[in-house]
């Protein structure tokens, strides 16, 4: 079983990234969370989840990477629930945060989670219900929490030098059709590189990110 592969990042799509290591590249599924992480960077270190699926016509052996183990640990408590799929699981982590969706779930929050793409009531009921306790029970509430402090200081940071430009391009995106969460992710980081770039430049780089 592969717990984690390091190395260099030699190709990456808001859906996708290659590491090559040893001189063998691999191909991991991502969500939206662990693109905006990685993009820039150029040696990398993802947690693995593998999905081996065999039975039909054609077997198919499929990575899935993540940039902290909190995140594959969610994602393998989303595919536990009758209904959610591995593209599901990943779209979920895509709209939202770690921390927002242990919010989401602790707080039987419905609406927030029937806001994502292809979840309707009865499976945001049966996630929450699924997964409220062993969320509980497995401490990554907790973890989580530990895990985002820093970013939270990351995010007062950039509100401070950047709010206004930040709010725009949110606004812009999400009335082109694009969700908030995600959204704001990817502009986030570009302001943290760039915090003075005018606001028509940073929708114009986000559009190119979350297609």
């Amino acid at each position: 079983m592969i717990e984690y592969i390091k190395g260099e990042l030699t190709d990456i799509t808001p859906a996708t990234a290659v590491i090559e290591a040893r001189g063998v590249g691999y191909l991991l599924n991502i969500s939206l969370n662990t693109y905006t992480a990685i993009q820039g960077k150029k040696e990398v270190k993802l947690y693995v989840h593998e999905a081996i699926m065999t039975g039909g016509r054609d077997d198919s052996y499929t990575l899935y990477g993540f940039y902290n183990k909190q995140e594959r640990e969610l994602y393998r408590m989303l595919i536990t629930v009758s209904g959610v799929g591995s593209n599901t699981a990943r779209m979920i982590l895509s709209a939202t945060s770690a921390t927002e969706l242990v919010n989401i779930i602790s707080t039987g929050n419905e609406k927030a989670l029937k806001g994502v793409k292809g979840i309707g009531l009865k499976t945001a009921q049966r996630i929450i219900v699924d997964l409220r306790d062993k969320m509980a029970a497995s401490g990554i509430i907790a973890d989580i929490a530990s895990a985002s402090n820093g970013a939270n200081a990351a995010g007062v940071a950039l509100s401070a030098q950047a709010s206004q430009t930040h709010d725009e391009a949110i606004s812009a995106l999400t009335a082109l059709g694009f969700a908030p969460a995600p959204s704001s992710k990817v502009v986030t980081e570009i302001l943290r590189g760039n915090p003075d770039m005018p606001v028509e430049q940073v929708i114009k780089q986000a559009l190119k990110m979350i297609k």
